[in-house]
């Protein structure tokens, strides 16, 4: 039996590590389809997806002072992106990538939005371009689908660069993540935080050619 559990084991690990060597070939790459999407979240002219992710996680606000009182500030996503592996009769969710607030060295460490690859840890960073709200896409109760623009990028310490080609990055299939009704209309509540739960898509685009 022990025999038997050693075999499953070291059969996953190889499976776990091809999967991730195969996050950075372009042969994997080509095989991410690119999701339909308002026009205005359309990726910039010979962009190409390459890489994908579901994230489960929360968006992150704080209670602060306001022009008209106190308001609900968005101020950090959390969340952890998976993908599904074929495992036997069954899929397995692979953690891929983390998702947080931190310093870009690009931008003298201004905090931007992170992607950090579960793999190699090579990292990117990104700024809105464009938000979008339109109802025949997005769910009502939602966060806004994205279009999001690479500011920094990062080489893991062993070189690793799973997610540096990325030039942009969508958001979409949003559900939840609005910021709370309540909680914030006093100065009392100054400081108060929410980490409302959120899920979300997220695809990663690198200009064509690019490996």
């Amino acid at each position: 039996m022990i025999r038997l559990h050693s075999k499953i084991a070291a059969a996953f690990m190889a499976l776990t590590l091809a999967s991730a060597a195969g996050f950075g070939q372009s042969a994997f790459a080509d095989a991410v389809k690119a999701p339909s999407v308002p026009s205005d979240l359309q990726p910039d002219e010979g962009n190409v997806a390459f890489f994908e992710g579901h994230a489960t996680g929360t968006q992150d606000y704080v209670c602060l002072p306001s022009t008209t009182g106190f308001a609900w500030t968005f101020f950090a996503p959390q969340a952890t992106l998976f993908q599904n592996i074929k495992w036997l009769p069954r899929d397995l969710k692979q953690q891929i990538v983390t998702h947080f607030l931190s310093p870009n060295p690009a931008e003298n460490g201004l905090a931007r939005a992170t992607w950090q690859s579960s793999f190699d840890t090579s990292a990117v960073w990104a700024k809105i371009k464009t938000p979008s709200t339109d109802p025949a896409f997005v769910a009502a109760g939602a966060i806004p689908w994205l279009l999001l623009d690479v500011v920094g990028a990062q080489r893991g310490p062993t070189e690793g660069a799973v997610l540096t080609p990325a030039v942009q990055i969508q958001r979409i299939n949003t559900h939840g993540g609005v910021a709370p009704s309540a909680g914030c209309s006093q100065s009392a509540n100054v400081g108060a935080t929410a980490l409302v739960p959120y899920t979300a898509d997220y695809f990663f685009y690198k200009a064509g050619g690019k490996h």
